[in-house]
């Protein structure tokens, strides 16, 4: 899977976990209406396309616009227009076939947590609490076609390097493979790109993100 091909099956399945409208295709990605008071809509960049990205931030100009590029920060913030500006920190576009997770036993909670799946509206939730029902862990994966998207992994601090982020990504691959995806893809934060990096996610390319202030 190449950059591009990476980029759109991550807008698909983001669209469907968001529980966003259509993404409408463009000549340089998408747009997509996502409906949030600081979020309106977000326009995805499938290349690294600085006349795009300086078309798209000078015409833009209500606030709550959000712009995704597979570029480093330090390249995507020169092309910004007046008024927008970086945001959501550096971020990471990964893949990771999902097939070996089909073979695997369906992972455990670790000692003295408890994790619940379901699913509803084609995304799976996986929600890790303590004994006493405290959140620990979450995470969601939304399946579009042979790809599926991890979106919203969170350990609560207090409960990290206990082995829930990887029993979150692991129960999550094996729901998609389940129902027949092949590829994941994600977005990490430099954090997350650790964790995932030695369960066997790849890195792609950076996805930087801004927004019309």
């Amino acid at each position: 899977m190449n950059t591009a091909e990476a980029v759109r099956a991550w807008v698909s399945g983001w669209s469907v976990s968001r529980g966003t409208a259509e993404p409408a295709p463009t000549t340089w990605g998408f747009t997509i209406d996502v409906g949030l008071p600081g979020h309106v809509a977000r326009h995805v960049l499938t290349t690294a396309d600085e006349a795009a990205v300086r078309k798209i931030t000078e015409s833009a100009t209500a606030p709550g616009v959000w712009l995704k590029a597979p570029v480093a920060p330090e390249v995507l913030e020169p092309w910004l227009g007046l008024g927008w500006s970086l945001a959501g920190g550096p971020g990471f576009l990964m893949s990771a076939p999902l097939i070996a997770a089909r073979s695997q036993a369906p992972p455990e909670a670790a000692d003295g947590y408890r994790s619940r799946r379901w699913t509803r509206a084609g995304v799976t939730r996986v929600l890790v609490r303590t004994g006493d029902g405290a959140f620990a862990a979450r995470g969601q994966i939304a399946v579009a076609g042979p790809t599926a998207v991890v979106d919203q992994v969170e350990t609560a601090p207090a409960h990290r390097r206990r082995g829930l982020g990887r029993l979150v990504m692991r129960t999550l691959a094996e729901a998609a493979a389940s129902q027949g995806a092949t590829e994941g893809t994600l977005v990490a934060t430099p954090e997350g790109r650790t964790l995932y990096e030695t369960t066997g996610w790849q890195t792609l390319t950076p996805l930087t993100g801004a927004v019309r202030d």
